[in-house]
Formats: structure tokens, C-alpha cells, sequence
């Protein structure tokens, strides 16, 4: 068996039936009538049965055609409204934004009905991952990150560059020794971000000469479970100034010294060219610019 779906050859019989005329069946594929005709002949030789008798100027199927049009008439009204499902998701607007957790939960949202209220018509979904995204693959349209802004092939804009600042729950600050210079934060456990780069940095960025304590202690991930385990009084922790301002508020936190220190990785926006040209897209970047200004 020829292993070719003749897809034309089908199309051609199911709008032939449907009209019960060559020349009808071929306005409506847009086709000529010897297309259409050359079409229903391929498919008959093909699977060896006549598939339609002419009566007096009407194409009239065979007993074997009659037995197959419906099924076949079905499945490409079936195929047409599936492709006007996907023409009209097109033409839906929506944007695909993704981004890490603790950008997500302490900046993103809190903030994205002043964008809902601007834009009412683009509707926009949040994905929140520590992990990096195919921007293709994954349907993504813009991605938050946090790094130090190379990404080949892709459009990066920095965004926000985080000011840290260390933190810890009220009951161990109580507890322990008072933290009146940078170095006092050395004689609690500290907890580490990934690389358990931050903490060294922002004591040399006070003066403090390098301590091998620096880089001791649990590592996360993410900033927001950095904020979850300082809560739990697990150590102290340098977090994102922004991230850490609700809950210090709310009393779940204390900020353990007023020592600020900007963090060399910044959030960048990325996203691939053609995609930067959508209009819904562009609307997102103007406004997630303008909030961080």
C-alpha cells in the first residue's frame, strides 16, 4: 500500500459529495474542475472501487462512496474548526511571562492588576520556575531572570539590579550576640544563596577581610525560600531589600544591620526579537520598565 495519505485526493471527495457537482466542489477548494476530476480519479485508482456515478449532471456516490462520505465529511469539518480554534488562539492577545518563584510572589504579582487594569484585552499567564526555559520551545514569550544579562541569541534588557540586606527572625536576634558591624553576622549560621557567593561579596563590600565562615551554612536556591527559612530562625540571610520589606513589616523578620549592598547579578528581561515585536508584548515591557524606574 502506497504509504502517501492522499489528503488532496480525500478533500477533493468529501467536497464532491458534499455538493454533488465537480464544478461546485472545485469553488469551493478554490481549484479547477480538472483538478477536482483528476484528484477523484487518483484516490479511485487508488482503492480500486469507482467512488461516484454521474446522473443527469449530478455526481451521485457509489454505494462503496456513500459507505465512507459522512466519516470523511465529519473529520474535515472537524480539521477546519480546529484550525480556526488555532487561528482565533492567535489572535487571542496573551503573553507567557516566566520567571523565578520569589520574583514572582514578592514583586511581580503584587503588582500585575495595575497592568490588568491598563490592558484589560491581553490576558497573561505566570509561570514561576527556578529552572531555565526553551523560549520556543516552551511557549514562553518573556522571561524574568536573574543573572548577569548574556544570553546568545536573545534580546536582554537589565531590569532591576536587587539591593541586599541581611535579615533573620526576631527570636534569634534576640537570642544571640548583638550584630553592631558586618563581621557580627559571622558568629550565626548563615544561610547561603546557590553559589554561596553573596555573603563574602557583600563583607568585603563593608571592608571585612575575607573569613572562610563566609561560605558555610544551608544553600537554597531562591530568594523566597532564603526568606522561608530565615522566618524559621535557621540563620541569618542576605535577601532582596524589596522582597524582605513586607515581612519585615508584618514582624516575621528583622533586618539584622542597616548595611545595603546592591548585588553584582541584576533581573534582566529576555525574550526573542520577533517576539519583542508583538504588540501585547510590548505593551508588558513599557510597563514593567515604567514600575521599574
Amino acid at each position: 500500500m502506497n504509504p502517501v495519505f492522499p489528503l488532496l485526493a480525500l478533500r477533493a471527495f468529501a467536497e464532491v459529495g458534499r455538493h454533488g457537482s465537480m464544478k461546485r466542489a472545485a469553488e469551493a477548494l478554490g481549484v479547477t474542475s480538472g483538478a477536482v476530476s483528476q484528484q477523484i480519479r487518483q484516490l479511485e485508482e487508488r482503492v480500486g472501487v469507482p467512488l461516484f456515478v454521474r446522473s443527469r449532471h449530478r455526481m451521485v456516490p457509489t454505494e462503496a462512496g456513500a459507505r465512507v462520505h459522512p466519516a470523511l465529511l465529519m473529520a474535515f469539518d472537524q480539521i477546519e474548526q480546529a484550525l480556526r480554534t488555532l487561528e482565533a488562539e492567535r489572535a487571542r492577545k496573551a503573553i507567557t511571562i516566566s520567571t523565578v518563584p520569589a520574583f514572582a510572589a514578592s514583586w511581580l504579582v503584587p503588582r500585575l492588576g495595575s497592568f490588568t487594569s491598563r490592558y484589560p484585552d491581553i490576558e497573561v499567564r505566570i509561570e514561576a520556575s527556578p529552572g531555565l526555559v526553551d523560549l520556543r520551545r516552551d511557549g514562553v514569550d518573556v522571561a524574568i531572570r536573574h543573572g548577569l544579562g548574556h544570553y546568545p541569541g536573545l534580546l536582554s534588557e537589565r531590569l532591576i539590579a536587587p539591593v541586599l540586606v541581611p535579615v533573620a527572625s526576631p527570636a534569634l536576634l534576640a537570642a544571640g550576640a548583638p550584630i553592631r558591624e558586618p563581621a557580627d553576622c559571622l558568629a550565626y549560621p548563615l544561610l547561603q544563596d546557590a553559589d554561596r557567593a553573596d555573603w563574602a561579596l557583600w563583607l568585603a563590600a563593608h571592608g571585612e577581610p575575607a573569613d572562610p565562615r563566609a561560605a558555610r551554612g544551608t544553600a537554597l536556591e531562591d530568594d523566597y525560600l532564603l526568606i522561608r527559612a530565615a522566618q524559621a530562625g535557621q540563620g541569618l540571610a542576605l535577601v532582596p531589600q524589596e522582597y524582605a520589606r513586607e515581612e519585615i513589616a508584618a514582624g516575621r523578620l528583622a533586618q539584622a544591620l542597616d548595611k545595603p549592598w546592591p548585588a553584582r547579578f541584576a533581573y534582566y528581561l529576555v525574550m526573542r526579537a520577533d517576539v519583542a515585536r508583538r504588540p501585547e508584548v510590548e505593551a508588558f515591557v513599557d510597563w514593567i520598565r515604567e514600575l521599574a524606574r
